[in-house]
């Protein structure tokens, strides 16, 4: 397929392999940001392909995975409310809130609709006057200037019956987040491509003087993360530090100024928490006070009672590259994508459901 196999050359595959194995003199550990990069690795065994000498971890890289117990029980609440239309993309339904999930909601008769873009919940709100239309919000900078032109639409149409549940989060401050923690092991990151086609990668640059770390924005396909960590390396065993752009074909060092202007616009930096995680400052997006009309927890004034109850998932610890997924008693025994302990198993970007779908071997 054009544009596609050559990114999927096994030859060329095999020429990175060696290249990678004669550059590497020592033990380093690379962390992928991005859900879709750790399906691509086990998917295409790339890990497999490495020297022994080279560790990669999973990083908190899945937008699903990372919303927190406390936005998806909030979600239950207003989408089991009478005259409420929940509108949210399709992988959030099965993630477990503290006690069920908006999948358990459907079934019990609330109005869950999946949709596939915020503009479907602007359509839905006019031709449901009747009724509170409300959508789930949730992504990284990718998804945000999406959101944010349905939140200023919704305003220029003076829509008062459409809200946005808003969960959305920002890549830097996870990334230093897991440099400062004393668990912390890695050494180089390969950072997320689609977020840096928004954002562009000059917020790298800070992070990488700071903490003395590489990273290198990188693809999706096999070739993209070979190429990828074989530039990691490179920069590790020659001692230089900088912020590297494999992903060059889309990925410019300003980012796209017209999607950063409308998540400047309708979005302000704010402090969020992260699922397994916990509150990570300055590493979330919430709406500013011109658009405050449209947040759905002020509209429906919740006030949820949140405890966190003991679960033997490790989800948290997979997110932060401290575990991997056969790391967890519960992988493939109780905890299966059709009966999901965590998001991570949940997600089409989940670590857990990475390992389950293609490691998994039959016992």
């Amino acid at each position: 397929m054009k544009f596609v196999d050559e990114y999927r050359n096994s030859q060329v595959a095999e020429k990175y392999k060696i290249a990678i194995a004669d550059t590497i003199t020592q033990p380093w550990t690379v962390m992928e940001v991005c859900g879709g990069q750790t399906h691509s690795i086990v998917k295409y065994g790339i890990q497999e392909l490495l020297p022994d000498s080279l560790t990669l971890l999973h990083g908190p890289g899945c937008p699903v995975c990372v919303t927190p117990l406390e936005q998806i029980d909030k979600a239950i609440a207003i989408a089991g409310l009478e005259k409420v239309i929940f509108c949210s993309f399709g992988d959030m339904l099965r993630v477990p809130g503290s006690e069920t999930n908006l999948l358990t909601v459907k079934a019990k008769g609330g109005d869950v609709r999946i949709v596939y873009s915020p503009m479907d919940a602007i359509e839905i709100a006019q031709s449901c006057p009747d009724k509170q239309v409300v959508f789930f919000a949730i992504g990284f900078e990718t998804t945000a200037p999406a959101n944010a032109m349905a939140i200023r639409q919704t305003k220029l149409n003076k829509l008062r019956n459409l809200s946005f549940l808003i969960s959305q989060v920002i890549v830097p401050p996870a990334i230093q987040s897991i440099l400062e923690s004393p668990n912390n092991k890695v050494d180089g990151f390969l950072a997320a491509g689609h977020v840096c086609t928004i954002m562009g990668y000059e917020e790298y640059e800070p992070i990488v003087k700071k903490y003395q770390i590489p990273i290198v924005v990188t693809g999706f396909e096999p070739m993209d993360i070979l190429q990828g960590i074989y530039m990691c390396v490179r920069q590790l065993e020659s001692g230089k530090v900088e912020v590297e752009n494999q992903y060059s074909r889309s990925v410019k060092k300003e980012g796209n100024r017209t999607a950063k202007n409308i998540i400047q616009e309708v979005f302000e930096i704010v402090p969020r928490k992260w699922r397994g995680v916990g509150e990570i400052p300055a590493s979330g997006l919430g709406l500013r006070k011109e658009y405050v009309d449209f947040d759905a927890e002020n509209r429906f004034c919740l006030n949820i009672k949140f405890e966190e109850k003991p679960s033997p998932c490790i989800s948290g610890l997979i997110l932060q590259g401290i575990k991997k997924p056969r790391e967890c008693p519960e992988f493939a025994i109780s905890c299966t994508p059709e009966n999901p302990l965590g998001a991570t198993m949940v997600s089409s970007e989940g670590a857990c459901a990475a390992y389950y779908r293609y490691q998994l071997t039959p016992k």
